[in-house]
């Protein structure tokens, strides 16, 4: 639910599944190159997949009791999850086993593997990277400009993973027929995330001062942060 309602956009493709595709993170300490291959999901294609949504929903639900990157606060059941998650298009994106498939020339190829062959014996735990949603950030006359909202485990900090899922999401988000992107609230103190962005040609549109009511790192007690508006336009 935003300050409009609830946000959703009718398109006459909206059950359309978009192709698998492949992209490359690179670690940001060692240099080490690897496969990431990104899964579009609809609710019902990821209520098939066993144990998914469960792990889903725990890791946001991690993130959020970290209090420092979505503005969200106090206890979200599954079902509120899903609703919000995949209220249009929802993405995931799954660690190569080994060796990396290919080469940056390469990068956004479709692939023929599928996403539990991707997965192999792993559990998702193992071999989820992360995992983001697309939806309108406006309704109706403004609903061709989208928004994401991306997780990373934190245990997958620094692999590449992030900046990865960015790539695939300027792929998939004009294939979606959107014709541009805001982010609304891009925490000043999420460095990682501000410098993925502007390395991917965002701008940042604006600065709101004491955007969120954060929790500290790595000690007790909140803070007031400000927040980035960034935006990238797709025509």
């Amino acid at each position: 639910m935003s300050a409009y309602g609830t946000v959703k956009r009718s398109r006459s493709d909206a059950t359309q599944t978009l192709a698998s595709t492949v992209w490359m993170a690179q670690a940001s300490k060692t240099g080490d190159l690897e496969d990431v291959f990104v899964y579009h999901l609809k609710i019902d294609s990821a209520r098939a997949l066993d144990g998914l949504l469960e792990y889903l929903y725990s890791t946001f639900s991690q993130v959020m009791d970290e209090g420092r990157t979505y503005p969200q606060e106090g206890d979200m059941d599954q079902v509120t999850f899903e609703s919000y998650f995949f209220a249009e298009d929802a993405f995931v994106g799954i660690k190569s086993v080994g060796t990396k498939e290919g080469d940056d020339i390469m990068e956004g190829r479709e692939s023929p593997i599928g996403i539990l062959d991707a997965k192999g014996t792993r559990t998702w735990e193992e071999s989820i990277a992360g995992f983001y949603y697309i939806k309108p950030n406006y309704p109706g006359r403004s609903s061709h400009i989208c928004n994401g909202g991306f997780v990373v485990p934190s245990k997958n900090g620094g692999r590449g993973y992030g900046k990865a899922l960015g790539k695939s999401y300027l792929n998939y988000a004009p294939k979606l027929g959107y014709k541009g992107s805001v982010f609304n609230l891009v925490y000043v103190n999420n460095v990682a995330s501000v410098r993925i962005w502007e390395s991917l040609g965002f701008t940042k549109a604006g600065r709101i001062p004491a955007a969120g009511r954060l929790r500290k790192r790595g000690e007790d007690g909140e803070e007031y942060v400000d927040a980035w508006v960034i935006h990238k336009s797709f025509v």
